[in-house]
C-alpha cells in the first residue's frame, strides 16, 4: 500500500467520526463570521479598526488601504463571499479555496508590522481554514497533480459517526493555541501595541526603559516605519 493509499484509508477513519465533523462545522462558522464581519465593515466604506491611530504601522496601512476605493470595497465583498461559501454545505470546498489566500496574506501582515489585533486570531484562522481544505479533500483531490487515486469516488456521509473522542488532536490543537498565544506574549522583544501607553508599559521597570519609550515615540508620536524604530531601539538599548 503507498502513501496515498495509506493517507486515503487514515482521512476515511476521520470522516466518520463525529468529533472531527463537529470541528469541522466550528471552524466554517467561525471563519464565515470573521469574514462577514470584515467584509461588511469595508463594503459599508469605513475603515477596517477605525480606532488604531494612523502612525501605528497596521495603522498607516489600512487607512491607505481605506483610500483605494472599489479595490477596497472588492476586498470585503470577496469575504462575504468566502464565509456565505462556507456556510453553504456544498460550497465549503470552493469558499476554503477562496478564504485561504486572503487570510494568510492577513496572517502575514499581521507579523509583519506585529499588529496585535490579529497576531493570535489570524495564524489560527490560517490553520482552521487548513483543516476545512484537508476535510474537503475528496472534493478538491482532483486538481492535485497525482497520476491516479486510490479512489475516486466523493465520501458519502456514514449513516452513524463513530463517537470515539480524539485525544491527541484536541490536544494538539490546545497546545497550539497556548504556543501561539505565548509567542504574542514572549516571541518578540518589542511590540509596538496599539497606544502608546500599552506600548510603554512593557518597558517599565526594565533595564531598556529610556530605550523603549523612545521606540513607543518614534512609532506612535512621530509615525515612523516599524523597521526605522526597531533599529533605533537595537541601537539605544543595554
Amino acid at each position: 500500500m503507498n502513501a496515498l493509499s495509506k493517507f486515503e484509508d487514515f482521512y476515511t477513519r476521520i470522516k466518520a467520526n463525529r468529533w472531527y465533523w463537529l470541528f469541522s462545522i466550528f471552524c466554517r462558522f467561525s471563519l464565515a463570521f470573521a469574514f462577514i464581519v470584515a467584509g461588511i465593515v469595508k463594503i459599508m466604506g469605513e475603515r477596517f479598526a477605525s480606532g488604531l491611530a494612523i502612525n501605528h504601522p497596521m495603522g498607516a496601512y489600512l487607512e491607505a488601504l481605506h483610500h483605494t476605493g472599489y479595490y477596497y470595497s472588492f476586498i470585503g465583498f470577496a469575504q462575504v463571499l468566502a464565509a456565505i461559501l462556507l456556510i453553504i454545505p456544498r460550497t465549503v470546498a470552493l469558499g476554503a479555496i477562496l478564504y485561504f489566500p486572503i487570510i494568510l496574506n492577513i496572517w502575514l501582515l499581521s507579523f509583519a508590522v506585529r499588529f496585535e489585533g490579529s497576531f493570535v486570531t489570524s495564524p489560527l484562522m490560517v490553520l482552521a481554514n487548513l483543516y476545512l481544505i484537508i476535510w474537503n479533500y475528496d472534493r478538491l483531490k482532483f486538481i492535485l497533480p497525482f497520476k491516479k487515486f486510490p479512489n475516486y469516488r466523493l465520501f458519502e456521509r456514514p449513516k452513524k459517526y463513530s463517537t470515539k473522542f480524539p485525544f491527541l488532536f484536541f490536544t494538539g490543537v490546545i497546545v497550539i493555541i497556548g504556543l501561539t498565544i505565548a509567542l504574542t506574549e514572549f516571541g518578540y522583544e518589542v511590540m509596538p501595541r496599539n497606544s502608546i501607553s500599552d506600548c510603554k508599559e512593557q518597558f517599565q521597570n526594565t533595564q531598556n526603559t529610556a530605550a523603549g519609550f523612545s521606540f513607543c515615540e518614534c512609532i506612535h508620536d512621530y509615525g515612523k516605519p516599524l523597521d526605522v524604530c526597531l533599529e533605533a531601539f537595537e541601537n539605544k538599548k543595554i
